[in-house]
């Protein structure tokens, strides 16, 4: 009996001290009173990528045999490399590569194609091929020039549409694959619960665990699933320090149960979701390591909690290793050797390669560390690599890199999660979006810069606008003179430029912008604060409850400006949601909504359905035109349900002649618009006196005009007038009548200076006699009809228009235009004689009138009928850009609404762009129509109840109801010589809206 006993005691102790790895080997020698199992019990297996890698793999088992002892060390290290460094600093990363066998790189500033470079040159001195990272949380675009970027993770952070996030994770992917990387140091996952937090901030999504975790697991899952590897950082929560580890190592003052149930639940979830790379912070965390050791080295976090409580088995990196949160307790070398003993896999940014190897060597020979833990670790990063495609590595192709880096469906998605960013904090009486812009005295202030900002350009875009500018500090004169400048606009838009990260910094607020937004909220002007900076800015904005509404932009990119313009203007509806409370009234979640579609809005043809190769196509089109000299330049312009989906100007004002450079088109260059003058000034003209019940198609000319009443224009239907049946001629060269027989101008009716006799401006330097209009009217009277009925088309009514509006309103035809439709508008460059409103360096020129006014024409009207009359007209005249030109045109597709607005009854608009006479007439009351069979006067595929019109200059618009487009083109095809008729040979005009019908066509 006693040697049973003492057999018995025996193997009871050998069981108690012998090392266990199982939950069954545990129970057989559990005591009396046993732990909690949740307290000991390992987690189930968690899914990881490359688990097929990591289980069993050929690659990786013939790669193993190659390596010796010290250059799977290496494999555990990456190094820094920049593509925008000397020469020495590349040498320098190609040494390591070359000597010690190092097994990845992180690549940080630089550009796509010199990186590319660069990294083909390392791949192939490297013995395995390298694994590539980048710390790249908001796209490639945070660290490499020429890439698009999408907004900071806090600026995303209230968007309710998370699907969106993971295709921005395929997106980031993919551009991480195009240029050979292979890891993505990102999503961040700290939840930002401290407004003082001055190193993470707007790089989380916000407060909310439930809200960080979902948005981080659609990230994290786009990238993985695009072959990416997502690296949740930074573990286990950096979102509660009021010190950044870049500096200095943070303290985490909270205890063990708010840890779990707080900073480290999305880690958790994301873990359990297939989470293949973690990131370890450098913190202080006295709650899960009392000894004081930074998170990164502390056995106790990283394998006691990571790898055995939590269960994950994926790659586990530290945090930057020249960091002073870790350098400063801990000199390189054996804070590498340190990070390996808590259970790291990859040592990222090593400050000293070789004496980290060393030393690690050392830590192995002393039995700290284990070649047996170094061969795991390594054959880990191998899975990894080869789970990237890195068993069959192949150099980056350079060719087409950027275009490639910048596809339409990225800025797509930029620009689409910008918008959905934008928060509206404040409106009182609903004053956003801003109503009836033709009572607006509009200006826009730029605190923080000197220079132009893409917030107000794009707000130029909406209505007319005066900028200015003031530093964030400014001197009392400054802020006094400022002050009287915006006194006359009683509605100012406020930008905070340029605002600091910083909560030390107040996060850029200044004590001078709050005086100054204080003084403005006092006055009785209406006032809009934008924030272009971190939502934690809007609590140092004092007495912002005195500003009428406030939204926060987040960041200042040019996405983010546009489209709070955008949203102040309507062309879309705030949905914004705050990621972080602010103050106890700007709590977490809030945020307004505003009703969208008021004006129109700027964005991609993804936005409504079109293909999203539209802008390539009409690309190719305009580069052949462009080859061909069918026109100098000219501008595009294609919107769908109201949004514009492509705007852009192509080639210049002008052939460039040897020597000497041509002018640019712009967006915001003016056009003469030619004949579209007829359906862009003189119908919506007539359309809205007879609203008004002053006008009506089926009366006579005679009744309207009595200079025609003994005329045989006297009973012409102005219905027939209107759709080019009722016998005019198509035109008259009145200017023939004003020259002599050596086709000089007559000393009679022109002058070189104005004058009150002469008062209109022919041409620069020619001016006309008063008298001319009442004898081009008539002329118009006395000239014979067409000896056949049909149709003809002519301009002679649109000359009478502008008479007839100002005898029927008091108003000139220009003012009357200006007042009733282009103010309510907003579009700002549309009217007559130009050069009286912009300088000429914005107007494109038309021809060189050879025969009649001997110059370029450039400001003036080509037509010669119309510059007769002084330039304004019913039937030429009208200048403008496409932008401008599309908000009428928009207004046609609205049915007479816009902005909030019924400008024209939509009874009106229907009965003026329908068919009148069809089928032995295509053409609606002004507007053609297309026709049947198809004539080359619009697109093959135009739907039947399309309507539009073209200029002789190379001006064009269509508008097709059943598909919601409207089509803008503007060109001078007439520069030099208006016998170029290449831009009709080539059907370019027509052949760009049949691009836009099949665009809708394909994506449906």
């Amino acid at each position: 009996m006693p040697l049973l006993r003492f057999l018995s005691l025996l193997l009871l102790a050998f069981a108690l001290l012998r090392p266990t790895d199982s939950l069954a080997q545990r129970r057989k020698v559990a005591p009396t009173k046993p732990k909690p199992a949740a307290a000991t019990a390992q987690p189930a297996k968690l899914p990881l990528p490359f688990a097929a890698q990591l289980s069993q793999s050929r690659w990786v088992d013939s790669v193993m045999l190659t390596l010796t002892p010290d250059q799977r060390v290496a494999q555990l290290f990456m190094v820094a490399a920049y593509s925008n460094r000397q020469r020495i600093d590349e040498d320098s990363v190609s040494a390591l590569i070359q000597q010690y066998g190092i097994g990845g790189l992180i690549f940080f500033q630089g550009g796509p194609v010199r990186q590319s470079r660069l990294l083909n040159r390392y791949q192939s001195q490297s013995k395995v091929p390298l694994l590539v990272a980048m710390d790249a949380e908001w796209g490639v675009g945070m660290r490499l020039d020429s890439v698009v970027r999408f907004p900071f993770q806090m600026s995303m952070g209230g968007i309710e549409e998370n699907q969106l996030l993971y295709d921005m994770g395929t997106e980031v992917a993919r551009q991480f694959r195009r240029l050979g990387m292979h890891v993505n140091f990102a999503p961040v996952v700290d939840i930002n619960n401290n407004a003082a937090n001055p190193v993470i901030g707007f790089r989380s999504w916000g407060e909310d665990r439930a809200n960080v975790t979902e948005k981080s697991f659609q990230y994290m899952k786009g990238m993985q699933d695009a072959g990416v590897l997502a690296v949740a950082k930074h573990f286990p929560g950096h979102g509660d320090t009021d010190t950044d580890s870049h500096l200095a190592l943070p303290l985490v003052r909270v205890d063990e149960r708010r840890l779990d149930t707080l900073e480290m639940y999305p880690f958790r979830s994301l873990m359990r979701r297939g989470l293949g790379g973690l990131m370890i912070a450098h913190l202080n965390i006295p709650a899960l390591d009392s000894t004081g050791t930074p998170s990164t080295l502390s056995r106790p976090i990283v394998t006691d909690l990571v790898q055995r409580k939590m269960g994950f088995e994926g790659v586990i990196f530290t945090d930057a290793m020249n960091m002073k949160g870790v350098i400063s307790k801990y000199p390189p070398g054996e804070a590498d050797v340190r990070a390996l003993l808590a259970g790291n896999d990859v040592l990222e940014f090593s400050k000293n390669i070789p004496l980290a190897i060393q030393m690690v060597r050392a830590a192995i020979t002393r039995g700290e560390l284990t070649q047996a833990d170094i061969d795991q670790r390594c054959r880990k990063v191998l899975a990894l690599k080869q789970w990237a495609g890195l068993d069959k590595y192949r150099p980056i192709e350079l060719r087409n890199l950027t275009q490639d880096l910048n596809p339409a469906h990225a800025q797509f998605l930029s620009r689409h999660l910008s918008e959905l960013s934008v928060t509206l904090l404040r409106n009182q009486k609903n004053l956003l979006p801003l109503p009836r812009l033709d009572t607006l005295r509009l200006a826009t202030l730029a605190i923080g810069t000197k220079d132009t900002t893409d917030f107000q350009r794009m707000v130029a875009d909406y209505a007319p606008v005066r900028h200015f500018w003031l530093p964030a500090t400014p001197t009392l004169d400054e802020l006094t003179q400022m002050r009287a400048a915006l006194r006359p606009y009683n509605t100012i838009l406020v930008g905070l430029n340029n605002l600091g990260r910083l909560p030390a910094t107040n996060f850029g607020v200044t004590a001078e912008t709050n005086v100054l937004l204080r003084e403005l909220g006092a006055a009785r002007q209406r006032m809009v604060v934008c924030v272009f900076g971190s939502a934690y800015a809007v609590t140092k904005v004092r007495d912002l409850d005195r500003a009428d509404a406030v939204l926060v932009a987040y960041q200042e990119s040019r996405n983010a400006q546009e489209k709070a313009a955008e949203l102040i203007f309507g062309s879309f509806g705030a949905q914004g949601k705050l990621p972080v409370t602010v103050s106890d009234r700007y709590s977490y979640g809030k945020g307004l909504r505003t009703q969208p579609g008021q004006r129109l809005r700027f964005g991609a043809p993804e936005d409504v359905q079109m293909d999203a190769r539209l802008e390539a196509r009409v690309d190719s089109v305009m580069a052949q035109a462009l080859a061909a000299r069918a026109t100098p330049g000219a501008q595009v312009l294609i919107a769908r349900r109201g949004t514009v989906v492509l705007r852009k100007s192509y080639g210049t004002h002008t052939f460039a002649e040897p020597g000497k450079a041509a002018r640019p088109v712009r967006n915001t260059d003016l056009y003469d618009l030619a004949s579209l003058t007829k359906v862009a000034a003189a119908l919506p003209a007539l359309m809205k006196l007879q609203d008004e019940g002053k006008f009506s198609p089926d009366k006579t000319l005679g009744e309207y005009f009595p200079e025609l009443q003994k005329t045989n224009k006297a009973n012409l239907k102005l219905r027939d007038v209107l759709t080019h049946q009722a016998g005019l001629k198509a035109w008259i060269p009145f200017w023939k009548d004003y020259v002599n027989k050596q086709g000089q101008l007559r000393h009679r009716f022109f002058r070189q200076d104005s004058s009150r006799r002469f008062p209109l401006e022919v041409a620069t330097g020619v001016w006309a006699r008063r008298t001319l209009p009442a004898r081009l009217v008539k002329a118009i009277g006395e000239s014979e009809l067409n000896a056949k009925p049909g149709y003809v088309y002519s301009d002679l009514s649109f000359y009478l228009y502008p008479l007839l509006v100002q005898r029927l309103t008091g108003k000139p035809f220009d003012q009357y235009l200006r007042e009733e439709i282009y103010q309510p508008l907003g579009a700002t460059t549309l009217g007559f004689n130009p050069t009286n409103r912009f300088p000429l360096s914005r107007l494109v020129p038309t021809e060189y009138d050879s025969l009649f006014r001997r110059q370029l024409l450039h400001g003036t009207v080509d037509d010669e009928g119309a510059a007769l009359l002084g330039g304004l007209s019913g039937h030429a005249g009208l200048f403008g850009s496409a932008t401008d030109l599309a908000k009428l045109v928009q207004l046609y597709a609205n049915g007479g609404q816009f902005g909030g607005q019924q400008l024209i009854k939509q009874a009106t608009l229907a009965e003026y762009t329908r068919c009148q006479f069809c089928p032995q007439n295509r053409r609606a009351l002004g507007f053609d129509r297309p026709a049947s069979p198809p004539a080359g006067n619009t697109a093959h595929d135009a739907s039947a109840s399309s309507f539009g019109h073209s200029g002789f200059t190379g001006t064009y618009f269509w508008v097709d109801p059943e598909r919601e487009l409207v089509y803008i083109f503007l060109s001078n095809r007439v520069n030099p010589s208006r016998r170029n008729n290449k831009l009709s040979d080539l059907n370019v005009r027509t052949q760009i809206l049949q691009l836009a019908i099949e665009a809708v066509r394909k994506k449906q």
